[in-house]
């Protein structure tokens, strides 16, 4: 995990002195920070769904990186004595992602509520704010796909043009209809398949509501293990991984039939667009690339912070940008 660190805060004398008590104060301010971290760390991680599903780099130096991708390339038969001196300049493209600015999440548990509280309230809210940063990741990457999907490929040489995204239209009103679903996910699989878009790593992301119509309508035979499905369970609702060769995830972070989303102040990368029709996307670990400067830490205060306020600030942080990469790698569903 990129730069996964913690944090005090606020420890203005301890340059001062040097005693046993306070030698035991920041023994125990570290030992919670430990515990705020993993609380932490272990729901950012459970919580969000994108982030290795797609290219992901660590920027240590700088504002932006840079992602390489090629084209096709050509072969044909060598003529002897002739030199090779190569058939020109590969087909390549470059793309810069910038890192957004600081994204935070923060709360301030005062000391006499948590005294007062039957359960762990900093191990709570350190959970919550691991949620809020996760949600703000999936949503980033999530529209950043999306709109691959209704983009062409920067790569136009010869023996180009590559093709760029694509969208199924599932009808009208369908966005939970299971046949629809089902179709959508073999027609997806068959465009992939003929842009030439490895099989590894394909995913899909569905609303949690239409992943259930998916395991509630058996009539799709889904859930048939005649069907090849050994791990379908109606009972739990659990157990559809798969269809055509395509792992299967649920989100609330889609931009689910979402309208228009404007660019928030401190993106600088343009997530923005018109998601009225969008439910649901289906695509390859290619089509984008993060980056992640900071992410995710957390930083509590104490020392003479806490005297002051008597109480600590938890915070959690994150900085990241995403960006498209590859758009044949994206296919959108749209229920019009």
């Amino acid at each position: 995990m990129a730069n996964a660190t913690q944090t005090v805060l606020g420890t203005l004398n301890k340059a001062v002195t040097n005693t046993a008590g306070s030698q035991d104060y920041d023994t125990k301010y570290k030992t919670y920070l430990k515990l705020f971290s993993g609380e932490l760390f272990k729901a950012y991680e459970s919580a969000t769904i994108a982030r290795d599903t797609v290219q992901r780099r660590t920027l240590k130096n700088g504002k932006s990186l840079q992602f390489i991708f090629t084209g096709r390339m050509q072969a044909a038969y060598h003529t002897p004595g002739e030199p090779i001196l190569g058939s020109g300049d590969p087909p390549v493209a470059e793309k810069t992602i910038n890192c957004d600015d600081l994204l935070i999440s923060s709360a301030f548990v005062y000391d006499l509520d948590e005294t007062l509280a039957h359960y762990s309230l900093r191990g709570e809210i350190s959970k919550k704010i691991g949620h809020a940063l996760a949600e703000a990741y999936d949503k980033k990457i999530f529209r950043t796909i999306a709109l691959a999907a209704r983009a062409s490929h920067p790569i136009t040489a010869s023996p180009g043009p590559e093709p760029g995204g694509s969208t199924i239209k599932l009808g009208t009103g369908k966005e939970y209809d299971a046949q629809a679903l089902v179709d959508g996910f073999f027609e997806a699989a068959s465009i992939l398949d003929e842009k030439n878009v490895p099989k590894q790593g394909r995913t899909a992301v569905l609303s949690p509501r239409q992943y259930y119509a998916l395991v509630s309508q058996v009539s799709t035979n889904i859930l048939n293990r005649d069907y090849g499905n050994k791990n379908g369970n109606l009972t739990s609702g659990e157990g559809l991984y798969e269809i055509a060769g395509i792992q299967i995830k649920r989100s609330n972070n889609l931009p689910f039939l979402a309208g228009t989303v404007n660019q928030q102040s401190g993106e600088n990368n343009d997530y923005s667009g018109d998601f009225q029709y969008h439910c649901g996307l289906i695509y390859q670990k290619d089509v984008a690339g993060v980056v992640e400067a900071i992410g995710p830490q957390v930083q509590v205060t104490s020392g003479d912070v806490s005297v002051l306020y008597q109480g600590d600030v938890i915070l959690g942080r994150l900085a990241m940008g995403a960006g498209t990469l590859n758009p044949a790698a994206a296919i959108e569903f749209s229920n019009q």
